[in-house]
């Protein structure tokens, strides 16, 4: 039996850690990256094992595009020495940095951050990977909630996302030959660490938030490592170019 396989970028922690876990429930192998932390990246990994899935963690800046190539490489040594595969089925753009900075006072630092980290990189890094992907693929770009609805402090981060979002809509167009389907998710109010953790564990601002869920509170982890689990199933092979809102119903 042959299993997918899934390159979830950022898997060590956070979204893509539930993610990566989540795949593996349902007999994905993973092919997890990781920027600094190889500890929590072996623990991801050990956890995965523990589930009798299979997994590999690779270092990787998503800022650092000179680096592409050189990972791209890796993914093909590691795809033949661990899958005996050429090829992989599923790439998860997730990898991302969370950052506050009100419009009137945001610098250019702050906006090179997050356009190197939301926008060129999964930009650059998939164009790297296409040849390692399965022809009838599929690619999933992580964008937010915050393209949809506002709030003070994240206009430097929406616009990037909002990007992602445009940038997914014509892969799909020009991905369409080789039958990869490309989509995005936009999660709200998720109880992650990022942000400082302020929605996980400030008790006054998980209220808060709450208040504006349809369904009454706010997201976990697993309410977004399920969802995406399910889009890239064969039940969701026909969804392509589209953003799916996973917020629980935020901000109507």
């Amino acid at each position: 039996m042959t299993h997918q396989i899934a390159l979830v970028t950022g898997a060590s922690r956070g979204l893509g850690r539930n993610m990566a876990l989540h795949l593996a429930k349902r007999g994905v192998r993973i092919i997890g990256t990781y920027r600094s932390s190889s500890a929590e990246a072996d623990a991801v990994r050990h956890e995965i094992e523990a589930l009798g899935g299979s997994a590999v963690m690779l270092a990787l800046d998503v800022t650092d595009t000179r680096s592409f190539a050189a990972f791209a490489s890796k993914v093909a040594e590691t795809l033949k020495a661990d899958f005996n595969r050429g090829r992989f089925d599923f790439l998860i753009n997730n990898a991302g940095n969370g950052l506050f900075a009100n419009f009137a006072e945001a610098t250019e630092e702050q906006f090179e951050s997050l356009m190197a980290t939301h926008l060129r990189g999964p930009i650059f890094l998939t164009q790297k990977l296409l040849a390692l992907i399965e022809d009838g693929g599929r690619i999933l770009n992580v964008s937010s909630g915050f393209v949809r609805f506002t709030l003070p402090g994240y206009s430097l981060y929406a616009s990037a996302k909002a990007a992602l979002e445009v940038l997914t809509r014509f892969m799909a167009v020009e991905l369409g030959a080789r039958r990869i389907r490309v989509n995005a998710i936009a999660p709200g109010a998720i109880a992650t660490d990022f942000g400082g953790g302020a929605v996980r564990d400030n008790e006054g601002i998980n209220e808060s938030v709450a208040q504006g869920i349809a369904l009454g509170r706010v997201g976990q982890p697993d309410d977004v490592g399920r969802a995406v689990a399910a889009i890239l199933s064969d039940d969701m092979g026909w969804a392509n170019g589209t953003t799916f809102d996973i917020s629980g119903g935020q901000l109507l």
